[in-house]
């Protein structure tokens, strides 16, 4: 049980949500390490908002992520189904059959050769692919995390990264992972494509009861269920099996918060063009569906645009990375909702996902935008006010939701997290009658600095922020993206380079009600209405008829108009 948690049961569907998912759960896991004999207070987030406490058959305490994931044949490499952690060899060492006994040998998948060379204190990844944690008699969690030096020769093989299995670090409950096996991970053959595909997966008893199950498995030991947070694929098949999963939890927890992270992974290739119609016609697809049946939506990815015009992936100054990898694409959006995610996962007056979501969905505004600093600008000798005075009346954001930041921009709504500074520089520290460069260096808390820069950023909107001590944790399998001007602990340096691995960031990360996605929603309206759908009858035989797209194209014009005022309008 949660000990009086806000619990947060988390949906992983699809494999780029699988991504970022792993490298989600690594940066939760990591967070958790502390030596056993720590008497540090209780951290400012709660674990237990997304975590749950097990008991093995011998006792033994377990905590694992609250989660339901699924995926299709083939995703899961090495790793067990049903996971290791609960399995009994004892138990089954003494169950024998004493009959005749035909034995059927299967090859096993190979361990991908970058996790061989992660050198971690938690313990070693098993021949049977399980990563085996040493015990901490006092407190949840592995012991600390310590940090080596990745040599450069292993930098490469982070591109022989296929699936999320290949570098997930934390025990899963055996009821965690349901999968669908009628459709392939890999291959040109059997794949999960269309919207259709995927809402007719739960419309099967078979995957709507497993569903189901699982969901009463983990709902029914919670003591106060908060609500739902989904990461869904937009880009395929995954986007219909999204559709049918929040609209079911709203017909059963009705109440509840249903918060949906719509995933779309890197650049796409102008020579696939089917690929990217059934990507254009998921996505608007799922948009709809899925804000229909949420409290929220925020679409996340590192494109520039969801329509079909080919847009350059976003910049981040102190990131260097392949928007074509899976990998590197993951752990970025993961460190965005590792932040933006903070304010119901606080352990003192959290937000609750519902309220946070009426905060940011007014005047059916159901879809937002993400934007992040990744890592925030903060120099060693450098105060909070400085670096923001530093940073001027330049957008200190990086949009994450492929819907760029056009010029004249409004935004209705934001909610806002800083984190990761020290206490120490969240006000000036000038010499007393030193003349205040700003006003931000006349506040005397940084929650103060934050409320008035955010203020003289965005005048007249409704707006919540959040600062917190606790910075984000990047250590292995974390990839590494970071240029060589951060320290350890991701601050800018002013000297040369100390050849220290980074292993926190600071960030800064906000979800925002924002005239942006009136064009980003528009386009993608515009494209589809262009469709000559003759052409893509099979997306249509997956089981889409013709009045679900014209429906679909006035629900996204409606969405669209929600957002109008401060840039170009849906025509």
């Amino acid at each position: 049980m949660a000990g009086g948690a806000r619990e947060v049961l988390t949906l992983q569907l699809g494999h780029f949500a699988g991504f970022v998912g792993a490298h989600w759960w690594n940066q939760q896991d990591a967070a958790l390490c502390r030596p056993s004999d720590a008497k540090e207070p209780p951290g400012e987030l709660c674990p237990d908002v997304l975590y749950r406490t097990g008991w093995t058959l011998h006792g033994q305490e377990t905590y694992t992520p609250r989660l339901i994931l699924m995926d299709l044949k083939g995703s899961l490499s090495s790793l067990k189904q049903e996971g290791g952690l609960y399995r009994d060899k004892q138990l089954d060492a003494a169950i024998a059959w004493q009959g005749k006994l035909t034995t059927h040998k299967e090859e096993l998948c190979p361990k991908n050769p970058y996790l061989h060379d992660l050198l971690s204190a938690e313990g070693v990844l098993t021949s049977d692919g399980i990563w085996r944690v040493k015990s901490v008699p006092n407190g949840k969690g592995p012991p600390p995390f310590t940090t080596t030096t990745t040599p450069k020769s292993v930098i490469p093989t982070e591109g022989s990264i296929r699936v999320w299995s290949d570098f997930l670090r934390v025990h899963l409950h055996p009821r965690s992972i349901c999968m669908i096996q009628k459709y392939n991970h890999d291959g040109e053959a059997g794949r999960l494509e269309a919207f259709g595909q995927g809402e007719s997966i739960l419309k099967e008893p078979k995957y709507l009861e497993e569903l189901e199950d699982r969901l009463h498995f983990f709902v029914e030991e919670c003591d106060y269920l908060q609500g739902f947070q989904i990461l869904c694929d937009l880009h395929d098949g995954f986007s219909g099996v999204g559709a049918k999963a929040t609209e079911l939890l709203q017909d059963e927890y009705s109440g509840r918060g249903i918060i949906t992270w719509g995933l779309l992974p890197g650049p796409y290739h102008l020579g696939e063009p089917q690929k990217n119609i059934y990507r254009l016609l998921n996505t608007a697809f799922g948009l709809v569906q899925l804000s229909a049946h949420s409290s929220l939506v925020c679409p996340l990815s590192l494109r520039g645009s969801l329509g079909l015009r080919p847009e350059p992936p976003v910049n981040f100054p102190h990131l260097q990375y392949d928007a074509a990898l899976p990998f590197h694409c993951g752990a970025i959006l993961a460190t965005a909702l590792d932040t933006v995610t903070v304010p119901y996962r606080l352990r003192s007056s959290p937000v609750s996902m519902v309220h946070l979501a009426d905060m940011l969905n007014f005047s059916g505004k159901k879809v937002v935008a993400a934007e992040a600093t990744i890592p925030f600008p903060l120099g060693p000798s450098r105060s909070l006010p400085d670096t923001l005075m530093q940073l001027g009346e330049a957008t200190p954001w990086t949009p994450l939701s492929a819907c760029g930041d056009p010029p004249g921009t409004r935004c209705f709504a934001q909610s806002v997290v800083l984190r990761g500074l020290d206490r120490a520089c969240h006000t000036s520290q000038l010499t007393p009658g030193t003349p205040l460069p700003s006003p931000l260096h006349a506040c005397t808390t940084g929650e103060e600095v934050l409320a008035q820069y955010l203020q003289q950023q965005r005048p007249s909107v409704r707006s919540s922020s959040h600062l917190l001590l606790t910075p984000c944790k990047v250590v292995p399998p974390y990839p590494h993206l970071f240029s060589s001007s951060l320290s350890q602990h991701g601050l800018v340096l002013d000297g040369p380079p100390t050849g220290a691995a980074v292993e926190s960031i600071p960030t800064l990360g906000a979800l925002c009600s924002s005239s942006a996605l009136n064009r980003a929603l528009g386009d993608v309206a515009k494209d589809l209405a262009k469709l000559d759908l003759r052409r893509w009858a099979s997306f249509m035989d997956a089981g889409v008829e013709q009045d679900d797209l014209e429906e679909t194209l006035q629900e996204l014009c409606s969405l669209a108009q929600c957002y109008q005022g401060g840039n170009s309008l849906v025509d």
